[in-house]
């Protein structure tokens, strides 16, 4: 007999029982979409359909200032195929919106204010011949003359009836005549960048027989577009009903509201589903943009190199509509010292209406503008002084206790010096060798026109922090419900998963409290109770803290009977891989037996401590909390041409707590990634108000072979008590550190100043005379 017919026949072994699957808090749990997004079977908006359906075209305007004098929409109506045309006209409720202040038109009446204003919408049988009627639309205009200087702005014709002042916030901190021994100054400024979605805008709205409409989107806020749209279209808002589809990526307020807004306005016109999916133009031209911004800096050091005190003025350019600028210039100068300790400050900020492209809410704004601005002073300072610029930021580093310049003492976690330390310590990358297999290691990569003798390597630093969830009084809320049934449990929350990570946090929480491996988080609508935008570590926080307090009420449903049957308390049974046990040993069953068929289920509520608008000093506890992050960069500098190569990026940062591994590792990436795009690549130019290049390709994203190797040498968790989980926002800070970090490594490259982001090649040229 033959071995293999032996082996055959022999009683096999019993196999070793399964490893269970880690599941929980702390575990890298993969996302529960990850399969179906990356196999392209995950349904986004522009992926739906419905029976009988129309599309959508938006007339906008091509100029960023004029007057309206004629609006003739006939040609248009007389298309074949065309179903509808609406204008400001066709606005039955509120004719402005806005997500921080509703001064933005639905459709332009009298005058445009930006380049891409909505002026029209189209709906018809096809979607080439809704562009073409859109086209169709005959608009008279009176071209006038731009406001594109913010500081022309102040002296300027208002735009708006309130002025083009939106805010001005005077912080006085300490004592005005104290003056350091050692006073820099410089002046800095930072461009525009575009959130840049990977899948553009789109939606679906169909009528409902009630009158009202359901509204499919990939919104990141939507009980907040939902009242919004409520509002214009004159409904009350359980008529109209917001169904969150899959986000292609959102690093801002997801969606544009000149797409949303008119898709509903059209389907109550034609009782019709309508769509539309912009392009990429449209999207350029539609959403809110980081603010640009100019700033202008004096800090006073003793002759050791410890600030005295600081002295800044901060412009933020809020194009055509306030929007969320007032929260920006908020941080702005709420975080215009940086993670530093400074007894004294005075920092004049105002955000101004412009003719420019709107500004509105992008990943760490405000933060990320002055980051770029204090470092550059650091180093300035530095270099005065004769003193290593890590150096000098660890001898002015805040930690817990200190005082902002608003007056608000830090009391959550700040280990900025030991995120520093952790840096500056970890060791340097090696030199590239200077062969010509390597000269793909130079700026400009492989063909590169540089040579290897003009190549110059930098080492910089940056400190940054931002604040989490809203601030100045914001009231932050969300609401969760668990159910339990038949072993499974599903999470009702309307927080949006954005690319942040939430539903697979959700699954966690609900893991960790229950010991129930299968959780699914439901689709999110607005039938739901609001959970607020998805922006600024939100959902990690008060969504996150949500699931966790209502998983806790159904643990204890689950365990009362048994802990009174046995006569003890709650407290003394704990869950494990699905297995109820008491402290002694007495009780051991699994949860799916105690559970006997019963359908437990809960709902509960997160509100953080509140806080106060700053007032008319810039005085007050204006933020819940607080991240810090310290990143050392290294550059390669071509000095002839001005190229820049990241070559690494070390980051530490503190996170609280670490729930998920892996996904906290990516989003650090990303964010860093990020950061490179605004330290070197990413600028929407305009000329007179207008968008020059607004596509992919006049817009440079920073693309894999861009992004430098990225270590995570440090994550310093201590948890913030006040935080469910002690856990910290993880992705705006290192957006907000890292061009500045960058900045500085071509700073100590060249010698030259490098006050612009981002940085142009004639700023990183050096001239031999």
């Amino acid at each position: 007999m033959s071995n293999e017919a032996a082996t055959a026949t022999t009683p096999a072994e019993a196999a070793p029982a399964p490893e269970p699957i880690p599941h929980g808090i702390g575990v890298s749990l993969p996302t529960a979409d990850a399969r179906a997004k990356t196999e392209g079977t995950f349904p986004y908006a522009a992926d739906l359909w419905a029976e009988g359906l129309l599309w959508a075209a938006v007339l906008r305007s091509p100029h960023a200032h004029a007057r309206i004098l004629s609006i003739d929409t006939s040609h248009a109506r007389d298309m074949p195929g065309v179903r509808a045309v609406v204008t400001h006209e066709d606005v039955p409720g509120s004719p402005v919106h806005g997500r921080g202040k509703a001064d933005r038109p639905v459709f332009a009446s009298e005058v445009v204010r930006h380049h891409g204003e909505p002026i029209a919408a189209v709906a018809a049988d096809h979607p080439d011949t809704a562009r073409m009627a859109a086209a169709a639309v005959i608009v008279e205009y009176e071209v006038l003359d731009p406001v594109t200087d913010p500081e022309q702005a102040f002296e300027a014709e208002p735009l708006h009836a309130d002025g083009n002042l939106i805010r001005h916030i005077p912080l006085h901190h300490g004592d005005p005549s104290v003056s350091g021994e050692i006073v820099v100054e410089g002046q800095y400024r930072i461009g525009r960048q575009d959130p840049a979605p990977i899948g553009a805008e789109a939606g679906l709205a169909v009528p409902r027989p009630d009158g009202g409409v359901e509204l499919y989107l990939a919104s990141t806020d939507p009980h907040t577009d939902r009242d919004t749209a409520a509002a214009c279209y004159g409904l009350e808002p359980e008529r109209v009903k917001v169904v969150v589809t899959g986000v292609p990526g959102a690093t801002a307020d997801r969606e544009d509201q000149g797409v949303q807004l008119p898709l509903g306005l059209l389907a109550l016109k034609t009782g019709c589903p309508v769509k539309l999916t912009a392009t990429r133009e449209e999207s350029f031209l539609g959403h809110a943009h980081r603010h640009p911004t100019l700033l202008r800096y004096r800090h006073h050091a003793d002759a050791e190199g410890r600030l005295v005190k600081v002295e800044a003025q901060i412009l933020l350019d809020a194009g055509a509509y306030a929007d969320t600028s007032a929260e920006a210039l908020a941080a702005a100068v709420g975080f215009a010292c940086g993670p530093y300790v400074v007894p004294n400050a005075f920092i004049e900020g105002w955000a101004v209406r412009t003719n420019n492209p709107p500004s509105g809410h992008v990943r760490g704004e405000g933060a990320m503008q002055v980051c770029a601005a204090y470092e550059a002073q650091m180093d300035k300072l530095a270099k005065k002084l004769g003193v290593d610029p890590a150096e000098l930021r660890l001898r002015n580093a805040l930690a817990t206790g200190d005082v902002l310049p608003t007056g608000q003492t830090v009391t959550c976690p700040a280990p900025v010096a030991e995120l520093l330390q952790a840096v500056r310590d970890f060791p340097l990358p090696a030199l590239p060798k200077d062969t010509p297999e390597d000269e793909w290691l130079l700026p400009g990569g492989p063909e590169g026109a540089g040579e290897p003798g003009a190549i110059r390597r930098g080492v910089g630093y940056g400190l940054g922090m931002v604040h989490m969830l809203g601030a100045e009084g914001a009231d932050e809320v969300s609401t969760a419900t668990v159910k339990v049934h038949d072993g499974v449990a599903t999470v009702l929350c309307a927080a949006v998963e954005s690319g942040q990570g939430f539903t697979t946090l959700a699954r966690q929480i609900v893991q960790e409290t229950l010991g129930i491996d299968e959780v699914h988080v439901a689709p999110v609508d607005t039938d739901q109770p609001p959970a607020g935008p998805g922006c600024r570590g939100r959902h990690t926080w008060v969504s996150g803290g949500a699931v966790e307090r209502a998983a806790k009420m159904v643990r204890t449903q689950l365990l009362q009977p048994l802990a009174h049957k046995f006569g003890m308390s709650t407290e003394l049974l704990q869950i494990t891989d699905g297995k109820i046990t008491s402290y002694d040993g007495v009780l051991s069953t699994t949860v799916t037996e105690a559970m006997d068929g019963k359908e437990l289920w809960a709902t509960a509520q997160c509100r953080p401590h509140p806080t106060e608008p700053l007032n008319e000093s810039g005085q007050g506890d204006a933020f819940v909390g607080m991240a810090f992050c310290a990143i050392r960069a290294v550059v390669d500098v071509d000095i002839e041409l001005g190229s820049v190569r990241v070559v690494e990026l070390a980051v530490a940062q503190d996170v609280g707590r670490i729930l998920n591994p892996a996904q906290l590792a990516a989003r650090i990436e990303a964010g860093v990634t990020q950061g490179v795009g605004i330290a070197l690549t990413e600028n929407l130019r305009t000329a007179r108000g207008l968008i020059r290049h607004p596509d992919l390709t006049g817009y440079a994203l920073p693309t894999a072979l861009d992004a430098p190797d990225i270590r995570i040498v440090k994550l310093v968790e201590e948890r913030d008590v006040v935080a469910p989980f002690g856990a910290k926002a993880v992705s705006a800070v290192p957006v907000v550190t890292s061009p500045a970090a960058i900045a500085s490594a071509v700073r100590a490259a060249t010698g030259r100043p490098v006050n612009r982001l981002p940085i142009r090649p004639q700023a990183a040229v050096v001239t031999t005379q």
